[in-house]
């Protein structure tokens, strides 16, 4: 099987394809795969800019860690529709994407709880770009209704409006782009949960089981799809500070709850970016199903692991 130092590897396949994440076949003739030392650099499987140029969409693109990852996608060469239900975040945040990639991203108005709006997000997005390669299902609501009620205190409008936006949303946009994905044979789509998605949350039940559910999906879907070329992963984060405070006492109160996470700090929105784009490019083609928390060490340390401190030191965060 060894021809020359050069090629790392060479596995050889029958009568089969096995294409990357955006369906370009990386097998060589009689269904041979090539790994050669050097031959793709990490800077290189992290381009989105093709040919051909990827498209991608981030729900939730207007602030925090969807105005984040959808600046690390456009830098990276992809175009990019945002979504968001408040049409003048989504202008602001255009305006300053356009400054930081030299592109106009595109902006649809969209309330991720009804399926129809999913619908015609997608629909909107690949009639305006022809194609769609990304989905990063990131649009969700921190402060969940029921959040701070115990399990038989919460009404029912309370538990269906908090799965409303935190699960069925990532189930309405993962449908309709896989109807776009699956025939072409490729595509990324990255869910976005939660730390407490991952641990007892007693202090908000209905978060939680939504954003655990967004894991479960994850893996189910990425099982579901991974033979049409479609990879499925997940980020879970903890506590992001997603927002300059506006007095020392909501910093004091940040700096406090920080310190309950094992990095004793919280994460900038700015930092997930990076772990995005590694996800939805091919320098992540064998990556599928999985989960990464990104959390300062939360989950590791065992001590309030998605930096949910007393009471009294709630601050302006998402988690």
């Amino acid at each position: 099987m060894w021809r020359s130092a050069k090629w790392s590897m060479r596995i050889s396949f029958i009568h089969r394809t096995l294409p990357d994440c955006c369906g370009r076949a990386i097998l060589g003739r009689e269904g041979r795969i090539f790994h050669r030392s050097g031959g793709v650099t990490l800077l290189e499987a992290l381009r989105l800019d093709g040919p051909p140029r990827r498209v991608a969409i981030v729900t939730g693109g207007s602030r925090g860690l969807g105005r984040e990852m959808a600046r690390s996608l456009m830098l990276a060469g992809a175009d990019v529709c945002i979504a968001s239900r408040t049409p003048a975040q989504l202008e602001a945040t255009a305006a300053f994407l356009a400054e930081q990639s030299g592109r106009e991203p595109l902006t649809v108005a969209t309330d991720i709880t009804s399926s129809a709006e999913c619908d015609r997000l997608i629909e909107a997005t690949v009639e305006h770009f022809g194609r769609l390669d990304i989905m990063v299902n990131n649009a969700g609501i921190g402060d969940s209704p029921g959040r701070g009620k115990a399990v038989w205190e919460i009404e029912d409008e309370d538990w269906l409006g908090g799965i409303a936006v935190n699960l069925n949303g990532t189930f309405y946009c993962t449908r309709a782009a896989l109807r776009h994905m699956r025939p072409q044979e490729s595509g990324a789509i990255l869910n976005i949960a939660s730390g407490m998605g991952m641990r007892a949350t007693p202090q908000s039940p209905t978060y939680a089981a939504a954003k655990a559910g967004v894991i479960n999906f994850t893996q189910t879907v990425a099982s579901a799809v991974a033979r049409d070329g479609i990879r499925v992963n997940c980020i879970t984060p903890g506590l992001v500070e997603q927002r300059p405070t506006e007095t020392e006492e909501e910093a004091e109160a940040i700096r406090k709850r920080g310190s309950y996470i094992t990095a004793r700090r919280l994460g900038q929105a700015w930092e997930l970016g990076p772990l995005a784009l590694f996800l939805c490019s091919d320098a992540s083609s064998y990556v599928t199903g999985a989960n990464y928390p990104i959390d300062g060490g939360g989950l590791a340390g065992g001590i309030a692991p998605t930096g949910h401190a007393p009471d009294e030191v709630e601050a302006r965060t998402d988690g």
